[in-house]
């Protein structure tokens, strides 16, 4: 069967897009089409740069061009809700940089719109197709380490405030949770499923945006994951995963490799290298996106909307405890 060529459209063109544009040229499938910025001279340097054959001023010029098969929305979390409706009501299928929204209701409109216009809508959730998430999985599933107990997992970096800056400007959705403290809340979902409760420690800047929040879930069985984010101080971005007989450790080495550490206590370790040649793993969500069109669907099987929901009613959940406030929200 011949395999479809779809027309993709870069909505945004800061530095995400950028990463996005370089991995989209790794697969065959993908006719870098057009670029969106609300500067039309900073949407021909980044056309120009990667190679998309059109540059738009405008995000509704983009939307309207009846060649658009697909849109990466990368601007702001703040900008997702308007941007992928945009997108949803032009008939064009989506791909929503995460976090996917700012919150859980604004994810609410946004699904309802890919459902009222039958489009294809996912989140550019990267981990979630990468094989050491898989590999973990299967370790889990095989029962040579028992029963998962505890985990840890932490994302942080070092970020010098600058109260204009999207990482602290709440009014961009700023604050380390959304952005980093995204990634150990995915994996104690994945691990662990939704906790009964939560607890947070957060550091806020001087903007109300959390430079640094640790968390930790409690799970009706006992089992608990402590998690942090951080803009504050950078860490070895890892997840641990302890179980009745060992543990399981993911950590990214470098941008294009993650090493998974498996451990079974007195008797053996082995670690499983994930190592990509070129791009940076981001290629795919792409291609996921595109066999998903290919067999006509309009949501994910392996990053379906109820998933995404799912995860802004958490963070929403953890914000709400920890204080912190979209200026958007309602009192």
């Amino acid at each position: 069967m011949t395999q479809r060529t779809y027309n993709w459209a870069i909505l945004g063109c800061g530095r995400i897009a950028g990463k996005f544009s370089s991995d989209l040229k790794l697969l065959d499938n993908v006719r870098l089409y057009a670029t969106a910025s609300r500067s039309i001279d900073k949407s021909k340097a980044f056309a120009e740069k990667y190679g998309f054959e059109k540059a738009y001023g405008s995000y509704e010029e983009m939307a309207a061009d009846p060649e658009v098969d697909i849109v990466y929305v990368a601007t702001p979390h703040s900008h997702h809700h308007d941007h992928a409706i945009l997108c949803l009501k032009a008939g064009k299928a989506v791909l929503v940089e995460k976090a996917f929204a700012l919150t859980a209701a604004e994810a609410m409109e946004m699904i309802g719109a890919a459902r009222e216009n039958n489009t294809f809508m996912m989140e550019a959730f990267w981990t979630r197709f990468h094989p050491s998430l898989a590999k973990v999985k299967e370790v889990l599933a095989s029962g040579t380490l028992g029963k998962p107990a505890l985990m840890r997992s932490e994302f942080c970096f070092y970020a010098p405030f600058n109260p204009d800056h999207r990482l602290f400007n709440l009014s961009l959705g700023g604050g380390s949770l959304l952005d980093i403290g995204i990634y150990p809340v995915f994996w104690a979902l994945q691990i662990f499923g939704v906790p009964s409760e939560i607890k947070t420690i957060a550091d806020l800047a001087p903007t109300g945006a959390d430079r640094t929040i640790a968390m930790t879930f409690g799970y009706p069985g006992g089992e608990m994951a402590q998690l942090t984010s951080s803009l504050a101080g950078c860490s070895d971005t890892q997840t641990e995963i302890w179980c009745e007989r060992g543990f399981i450790r993911v950590r990214k080495i470098d941008p294009q490799t993650v090493k998974v550490t498996v451990s079974v206590k007195e008797v053996s370790e082995e670690d499983y290298i994930f190592h990509q040649e070129n791009g940076f793993g981001l290629f795919l969500e792409a291609q996921h996106v595109m066999e998903c069109l290919n067999a006509e669907l309009t949501e994910s099987p392996l990053l379906p909307h109820s998933y995404t929901l799912q995860q802004m009613q958490l963070l929403d959940r953890i914000r709400k405890i920890a204080g912190i406030r979209y200026p958007t929200e309602a009192l």
